[in-house]
This record gives structure tokens, C-alpha cells and sequence, in this order.
């Protein structure tokens, strides 16, 4: 081979290696009018889609999968070829399932009207009150973003694991804990999946304020270093961790937002971050890129979230910041903008229905042993 020849393979390698490395950081293949003209190239977009996403798939499954595929692929184009709303879809990395397996795989959350089980009534808190009842409203700020403010960690990854409630319940968490003491610290979604089990089922689903009673009565949470992320259940191993790590954040307790009031989760928002449950199973949400998500959604809640702030976009709608699990790549870099007082009840997506957030008003740990948890351990 001449010298002008490997210069132009290693050219194309790179070139090659330098797209799916752009896919991977946008989360989304590109999608073209002439990818939907035919058959062939539906399939040829079918198999750039699976290179790029490093999914594999069998040759039988492939086939079955393709009609999924074209499904979504459709829908995507005429979303973003229509452009009457101020949000666009990618065809990313969920591109050949249905809606069925993604909300299966990826919300579990299982928060639907859970305030009003038992027959004791709504559930109850470790701290009565909305603690921010009395803030005026008209004294919020325009604008709040707790990323900047140095009270959220990195976008993380669920995987196939229906997790989200354990994420969602971790952002609140360090946020409420960097406010309290000025430290940024991960914490340990795992632990909360291996150990919370009285209440909460691991990867098949959960609730955030069963999280936030576990982490206050068993004397906090371990750090996600100490206690790194498996997606999937396992054993309890918070007693074991904590002799080598002792390092827990504590909470004194949550309390649960107002529901069905944007107004009341505003007041909260301003003042820490908060778990939210929506209703994420429509391809819309599935497929977000960008801009503000104004729908199409229900309220059967099915996905914990967390609101990190709110803020008015430059046409002037009004949004809150939402962060997700399900990695950077997808959406805003890990985020979705949901139209903030869009006159839904409930909110957008049922976004105000099931809000609540950890207390803690100690900026220094209590030292209470976590002795608690050997019970756990042995299960």
C-alpha cells in the first residue's frame, strides 16, 4: 500500500471513529429526509443507528425490531419536519423500542396517587409542614439554577435498571447537603437499592419519600466512590462499607410540596433542589433533544426526577430544569426543560403532583452510628 493510500485509510478511520464519537456526545444519529424514501435506506439507517449506539442485536431480532424502529423514526421526522412546537426530537439511544419495553425498562417509579394509600390516609412525613409556605411569591427570583450554584453532581445513568427513584432522591439529597455545608459529595444510588428494600423494590421501582425515611433512620448514605453504582439488586452492603468509609450525609427527615401546585414547588425549587415523579412514557419525552417540552404527556406517573431550577426561555416561556437519568447524551446533556405554569393540572407531565424534598438543618453530620443497617446486611 502507497504512502498516499494510508494516509487516506487512516483518514477515513479517523473520520469514522470522530462520528460515532459525535454521536455519542449528542446522543443522536442524524435523520434525514432520504433516510425515510425507502425500505433500504430505513435498514441502512437502521444498522448506522446500531453502530453508533454500540447496541447489539441478533439477526432475528434485528428483523423484529425494525418495524419498532421505522415507527419511531417516522414519528421523529414529522415531529421536527412540522416545528410547531418549541422542543425537537433525536432519534437516540432507545430508537427500536416501544413504548412498552422503555417505560418497563427505564421509569419505575411506581409514584402514582401513593400520598393517598392505606387507610390511615395520605402517607405520612418524618417532618410535617411545607417549610416555605410563608415565602411570597412575588419575592422569587425570575430565575433559579442550582448547577451553578454548585449543588449538583454529574449527569449519571440508571441503565436497565428501574432505578429512578433512587436517582431522583440522591439529587435532592446532595443538594440540600452542598447548601447545608458548601461540600458537593456523589452519594450512593446502590446503597439505596440494595438496602432500601422494607418499602422500595430496587430496579423495579420505588418511591423517593420511602428513600428519604430510609436515609434519615439508618444515620445517612455512603458515598457513590464507596458504594459504587451496579444496576442491578444485590446484597446490603452498607454496615460493610462503612468501616473502611465512614462518610455518610445525613438528613433530618423530608417533607412533601403542596400537591398540584406549581406555585408551592416554585417556593421549594427556589430554595434546594427537589424529587419530582412525571409521567415520562411518551415518545416525546423519550426522544427529547431540546428546547422546552410542552408535551404530548399524561399524569400516570411513572419516572423520578429531580427539578434543579426554573427559568423563563428567550420567547418567554417559562420552564423548570429537570434532571434525568439516563445519561448525558440524552436530552439537554443529561436535562429537560418542561414547560413551567402551563395550566395542566398538576403541571406538565403531572411535574407538580408528587414533589418532595429532604430536610436538614445541621451543616455538621450527627454521629450516629449506622448499627441499623447489620440487620440489612445479613438478609
Amino acid at each position: 500500500m502507497g504512502l498516499l493510500s494510508k494516509k487516506l485509510l487512516i483518514a477515513s478511520m479517523v473520520a469514522a471513529v470522530l462520528a460515532v464519537a459525535a454521536v455519542e456526545l449528542c446522543g443522536a444519529v442524524p435523520l434525514e429526509d432520504n433516510d425515510l424514501e425507502s425500505e433500504e435506506a430505513l435498514w441502512d439507517l437502521y444498522e448506522r443507528w446500531q453502530t453508533a449506539h454500540r447496541v447489539p442485536r441478533h439477526h432475528a431480532e434485528k428483523h423484529r425490531r425494525f418495524g419498532t424502529f421505522k415507527s419511531n423514526v417516522r414519528f421523529i421526522h414529522a415531529h421536527n419536519k412540522r416545528g410547531d412546537r418549541p422542543y425537537r426530537l433525536h432519534l437516540n439511544r432507545f430508537g427500536d423500542m416501544d413504548q412498552a419495553e422503555f417505560r418497563a425498562t427505564f421509569a419505575g417509579s411506581r409514584v402514582k396517587d401513593h400520598r393517598r394509600d392505606g387507610p390511615a390516609g395520605p402517607q405520612s412525613v418524618s417532618v410535617p409542614g411545607f417549610m416555605y409556605a410563608a415565602v411570597n411569591v412575588s419575592d422569587l427570583p425570575r430565575s433559579v439554577d442550582w448547577r451553578q450554584k454548585g449543588a449538583v453532581t454529574g449527569v449519571k445513568n440508571q441503565g436497565k435498571c428501574g432505578s429512578c427513584w433512587a436517582f431522583s432522591t440522591v439529587v435532592s439529597v446532595e443538594g440540600i447537603n452542598a447548601i447545608r455545608t458548601g461540600k458537593l459529595v456523589s452519594l450512593s444510588e446502590q446503597e439505596l437499592i440494595d438496602c432500601d428494600t422494607a418499602d422500595n423494590d430496587g430496579c423495579e421501582g420505588g418511591l423517593m419519600d420511602n428513600a428519604f425515611e430510609y436515609i434519615q433512620k439508618n444515620g445517612g448514605l455512603t458515598t457513590e466512590a464507596a458504594y459504587p453504582y451496579r444496576a442491578a439488586n444485590g446484597t446490603c452492603k452498607a454496615a460493610r462499607v462503612a468501616k473502611s468509609s465512614p462518610v455518610v450525609v445525613h438528613i433530618d427527615g423530608h417533607q412533601d410540596v403542596p400537591a398540584n401546585s406549581e406555585e408551592a414547588l416554585a417556593k421549594a425549587v427556589a430554595n434546594q433542589p427537589v424529587s419530582v415523579a412525571l409521567d415520562a412514557s411518551g415518545k416525546a419525552f423519550m426522544f427529547y433533544s431540546e428546547g422546552v417540552f410542552t408535551g404530548d404527556c399524561g399524569t400516570e406517573l411513572d419516572h423520578g426526577v429531580a427539578v434543579v431550577g426554573y427559568g423563563v426561555a428567550e420567547d418567554g416561556k417559562a420552564y423548570w430544569t429537570v434532571k434525568n437519568s439516563w445519561g448525558p447524551s440524552w436530552g439537554e446533556q443529561g436535562y429537560i426543560r418542561v414547560e413551567k405554569d402551563s395550566g395542566a393540572a398538576g403541571g406538565l407531565c403531572g411535574i407538580a403532583m408528587e414533589a418532595s424534598y429532604p430536610v436538614k438543618t445541621e451543616s455538621k453530620p450527627k454521629p450516629m452510628p449506622r448499627r441499623a443497617l447489620g440487620a440489612w446486611e445479613s438478609q
